[in-house]
């Protein structure tokens, strides 16, 4: 053959590659509302940026007929390219070719870029559309999957894993994801289940659609495995551009800061009056959020998930940050079983990446009820309360209004290493409220006085007189607990002051093996 001849089998078998499973599976897939692997891969990275890894690979495997279908690429595209100019690794499913079922040597691809991204210190990025494990190929498939488990776990807190969910996935393929550290899912054909509704009935007799099983809904909303849920692909991808502008490239690099226009001054009148004169009166602590950052500019994590507790990235003059808010909009914000966990792996993930946490507060306390005990509020509580205790970014803690019992000391206390710790002049830090404290402490007394009126009286002197010695920051501020309290209108200029001021902490942890966090 003539080089020209050689030349011209390269470009043929790349066209060939390009077409997946051929042109009938991709109109398939469009059908579907679906994009295929390489039009995702396209649409999330910086144009012309693409560079692909094993094109040309094939399985390898006899059995079932198989070797009379051979397909390049065998499912799965992998390689790297940039997203604002910063490199990313990435693997996109190709449903195209035997429904995205993994391999053995899909598997080895997956492998090969993941090792290359440990190497290089860049995120990864996987796009999941498959049905699983390949069944023809038994327990080499099956292999194929622990070997990227146990990548994602080495690369866990060395460099940023996403997970997209455009497709099925099921069975064991779903525990990748779940190991990474954001999982996005579509609205529209996104699911995960470990085993799927036909399986269900069979073995439980329950009847369920696949919406209902491991639908976005289901999964942003109930279970939590689900960080983001997009309107579409588009959408989705978009996130995930949005997402690692925060977020640096590994775990020995901080997060870039980029110019901001946005004055570090700028005062807002809004703050001064947002906490209701009533301290049973709920309002939207996102309203606080959005007049701190910068450009009103909030990325929430988990949106629909345990809404009392809010969780998200947001820049304070260009310095990416993590925020942690209590919502007494939802619940009161009181602190339960799923926020403890949302919170928690929030503040972890920042903490192993570099992002620097701020965290308000305005909490009632932990919710009671046997539902809580028995679910195990007290080890998932520990869990926000150890995560706040391991990190050793900055952190800087605002009180707005509650902050009482053991919920004060998991919400980023002072005692808990808190770096600044400042209060609004309507901040009340407490073991409980007064009522809850006047039953506590004057019940016996309250018991005595017969007549109604003389006992309502008594009562409310002695609410006002608790009121008056914990209701308010000074208390705290008095042991150094409190490093000030601070005009709400100047919340966002003494953040960007000491985050400004503890850019160079240095805080460390005693030697370990690994901590043994209370899962």
């Amino acid at each position: 053959m003539t080089i020209e001849d050689n030349i011209q089998n390269l470009l043929s078998k790349r066209e060939e590659a390009k077409l997946g499973g051929g042109v009938k599976r991709i109109e398939s897939q469009h059908n579907k509302g679906k994009l295929t692997a390489r039009e995702r891969i396209d649409f999330l990275l910086d144009e012309g940026s693409f560079e692909e890894f094993d094109m040309f690979v094939t399985h390898q495997t006899n059995a079932f007929g198989l070797e009379k279908q051979k397909f390049l690429t065998d499912g799965v595209i992998t390689g790297h390219g940039t997203i604002d100019g910063r490199v990313v690794y990435v693997f996109s499913q190709d449903f195209t070719i035997f429904g995205g079922s993994l391999s053995q040597t899909y598997a080895q691809k997956i492998c090969k870029i993941m090792d290359q991204a440990m190497k290089v210190g860049a995120p990864v990025i996987g796009i999941n559309d498959s049905g699983g494990a390949r069944i023809q190929e038994g327990v080499k498939s099956l292999a194929g999957y622990a070997e990227i488990f146990q990548r994602n776990i080495m690369a866990s807190g060395v460099i940023p894993q996403i997970s997209a969910i455009f497709g099925p996935c099921a069975g064991g393929a779903v525990y990748s994801p779940a190991l990474t550290d954001f999982v996005m899912m579509s609205k529209e054909n996104s699911y995960m289940f470990v085993t799927g509704p036909k399986v269900a009935k069979k073995v439980t007799g329950e009847d369920i659609s696949i919406e209902d099983l491991g639908g976005p809904d289901v999964h942003g909303k109930k279970s939590g495995v689900a960080h983001f849920i997009a309107d579409d692909e588009e959408e989705g991808m978009m996130l995930i551009r949005k997402l690692l502008s925060y977020v640096p490239q590994n775990n020995l690099e901080d997060p870039i800061i980029t110019e901001c226009s946005d004055p570090i001054d700028r005062k807002e009148e809004l703050l001064n009056e947002i906490i209701p004169s009533n301290p049973n009166q709920p309002y939207d602590v996102k309203d606080v959020i959005y007049s701190i950052v910068d450009y009103s500019e909030f990325l929430e994590v988990q949106r629909h998930y345990a809404k009392n507790i809010i969780t998200g990235f947001s820049k304070f003059n260009g310095r990416p940050a993590g925020i942690v808010a209590n919502q007494p909009n939802y619940l009161a914000g009181v602190l339960d079983i799923n926020a403890s966990r949302k919170a928690a792996r929030f503040v972890r993930f920042c903490d192993a990446f570099n992002i620097p946490i701020i965290t308000l507060v305005d909490v009632p306390g932990f919710l009671p009820g046997s539902a809580q005990e028995t679910g195990g509020i007290i080890i998932h509580g520990a869990k926000l309360l150890f995560a706040y205790g391991e990190a050793t970014v900055p952190k800087i803690t605002i009180t707005l209004r509650k902050s009482y019992g053991g919920a004060h000391d998991v919400m980023g206390s002072k005692q808990l290493r808190s770096d600044m710790n400042y209060a609004w002049p309507s901040a009340e830090i407490a073991v409980m409220g007064p009522q809850g404290a006047v039953e506590v402490m004057e019940g016996k007394e309250i018991a005595k006085i017969e007549d109604p009126v003389q006992q309502a009286a008594y009562v409310k002197q002695k609410e006002d007189e608790y009121r008056e010695m914990f209701a308010n920051p000074y208390d705290a501020a008095s042991y150094g607990y409190i490093d000030d309290v601070i005009e709400p209108r100047n919340t966002r200029f003494r953040i960007i002051r000491a985050l400004q001021t503890l850019a160079s902490k240095k805080d460390t942890n005693p030697p370990k093996k690994h901590s043994n966090i209370p899962l």
